[in-house]
């Protein structure tokens, strides 16, 4: 009977160790310029995703690189501890220094595009009950571009 009830709970322990899901983007909202410079702009937004996850998970931290049709755009860091209900929306505080000589660079190329790609390449910490891991990610996808 001991070996039964230790077994179960071992099967138990790995089923609710299963590594976690990525998150989904979903939506861009409340985008605002926070400070603009010749050399670099900050721009602060909320990026809506949704996490597939059965179960709640914590992110950490997130670093990548932003680029818009394959030129550099800028750098998006959070190191901050925030907790994810399982399989539901949320809104993730970002800001984004901009290399504003990229954007300068290829803003022709912007003014008379409809469409753009965005690639978002990095990595984020996300973990369960104090075990976190780095988890790398590469999102890219064509957006509608509405300047007018």
């Amino acid at each position: 009977m001991k070996k039964l009830l230790l077994f179960a709970f071992v099967i138990a322990l790995l089923a609710s160790c299963s590594k976690p899901q990525g998150f989904d983007y979903r939506d861009v909202k409340n985008i605002k310029i926070e400070n603009m410079g010749f050399d670099k702009t900050i721009l602060a937004m909320d990026l809506v995703y949704y996490n597939p996850n059965g179960f709640g998970v914590d992110l950490k931290k997130v670093d990548c690189d932003v680029y818009i049709d394959n030129n550099y755009l800028g750098k998006f860091q959070l190191d901050t501890l925030m907790h994810i209900p399982r399989m539901s929306e949320f809104d993730l505080p970002s800001r984004i220094v901009v290399d504003m000589k990229s954007v300068l660079r290829n803003g022709l190329n912007l003014l008379f595009s409809q469409e753009v790609l965005i690639n978002v390449k990095g990595t984020t910490r996300v973990g369960k009950a104090g075990f976190f891991a780095t988890v790398p990610f590469d999102y890219s996808a064509r957006h509608k571009l509405s300047l007018f």
